[in-house]
């Protein structure tokens, strides 16, 4: 696995790069300033982004937006001190792959990586009541850009497997279908909702109760 950090905080961006190391996976880049974090991205293109919350000159959705409009559509988690409702809703909307503490611990992180990398949603476990907010529709929701209703019946069905945070080879086992095939209506997904992420198609999805709970 290839990382890479993009984090203002000296100390801590070192420690967490040798643990990483550590555990076997390959740091990239460690960078404190974010506009050589999107630069080394587009270079190195890795597995996995993590990325500070709050930085002086952009903040961590500044980041993932611009990542974004640069066509790079490797997962991006953001491994913060925030435990604010705003931050952890605008970055999942915004095509955040996860949404993870600082605190937590090593080897917490690591699972978290690896998942994150097969293409699940994961988000710390302190803060799963935030999106039960957004689920119970709590927190004010954002306008699906697209329409559902040019969604096939397939689509729609993967749709809500994307919702409930599972990866395309789980969704393909519980489908009987390829990855591939998983793969191509995910794509189809996205862009008829014209977003940019199968985090935000699942947040949007959520948010209007297109799915059963």
């Amino acid at each position: 696995m290839r990382v890479l950090l993009i984090d203002d905080h000296a100390l801590f961006r070192i420690g967490l790069q040798e643990l990483l190391e550590r555990r076997g996976i390959h740091v990239v880049g460690a960078l404190g300033d974010c506009r050589e974090g999107i630069e080394e991205a587009e270079k190195a293109r890795p597995d996995v982004i993590l990325l500070d919350m709050r930085m002086p000159d952009m903040n961590g959705v500044e980041v993932l937006n611009e990542l974004r409009i640069r066509k790079l559509d490797m997962p991006i988690a953001m491994l913060t001190t925030s435990e604010e409702e705003k931050d952890v809703i605008d970055s999942l909307q915004n095509g955040a792959q996860g949404y993870l503490l600082k605190d937590m611990e090593p080897d917490e992180l690591i699972t978290a990586l690896h998942e994150i990398v097969e293409g699940k949603t994961v988000v710390a476990k302190e803060l799963t009541g935030i999106l039960a907010k957004a689920v119970q529709g709590e927190w004010e929701p954002t306008p699906a850009k697209g329409t559902f209703t040019t969604l096939t019946p397939r689509e729609r069905e993967i749709l809500c497997h994307l919702a409930a945070g599972q990866s395309n080879k789980v969704i393909a086992r519980d489908l009987g279908i390829s990855d591939g095939t998983v793969k191509l209506h995910v794509k189809s997904i996205l862009r008829k909702l014209e977003v940019h992420s199968r985090v935000e198609a699942a947040v949007i999805a959520v948010e209007q109760n297109l799915c059963s709970r």
